[in-house]
This record gives C-alpha cells, structure tokens and sequence, in this order.
C-alpha cells in the first residue's frame, strides 16, 4: 500500500513538471514581471511553512527538509526580487 502511494506522488509530481513547463513557455513577455511578484509571494509562503517545519522540537527527517525548503525559498524570493528589479529598471526612461 505504502508503494502505491509513493508512485501516485512521483506520478503527480512528473505531470506537475510537465504542466508547469507547458505554462511558463506559454506566457507572453509582457506578463513576466506580475508573475514574478505573484511566485515570490507564493515563495515567502513556503519560507513560513518551512520555518514551521524546520522549528519543530525533535529532530527528525522533517526538520531537515524543513531547513532545506527554507534555504531554497529564500534563494528563490532573492532571485525573483532581483529579476523583477532589473526587469523594471528595462521599462525606465533614461
């Protein structure tokens, strides 16, 4: 049973790539910098959640993984700031 259940997230995680790539190609470059915004609000989301994760008392698998989601999420909101920045810095009048 613990298999079945292993293969139907390693399923939905491969359709989640294929969809998620499917979708970034697809949008125009007009839209980029909202999107940005929009994935770096989602991503201080997650750096909550992982604080929450990788904050628990006993030190488990979890913890661990909770310190690398943070570690990620923050790498990801830095990054996305400065590209939203630069992209911005494009559209100024000299």
């Amino acid at each position: 049973m613990a298999d079945l259940s292993f293969l139907m997230l390693i399923y939905v995680f491969v359709l989640a790539i294929f969809v998620g790539f499917e979708l970034i190609t697809k949008v125009p470059p007009t839209l980029h910098t909202p999107l940005m915004s929009g994935s770096n609000a989602i991503s201080g989301i997650t750096i909550v959640g992982a604080i929450l994760s990788a904050g628990m008392e006993e030190f488990t698998i979890s913890t661990i993984l909770g310190l690398c989601a943070v570690i990620f999420a923050v790498i990801n909101v830095v990054g996305g700031f400065m590209v939203t920045d630069r992209m911005l810095k494009m559209f100024k009048k000299k």
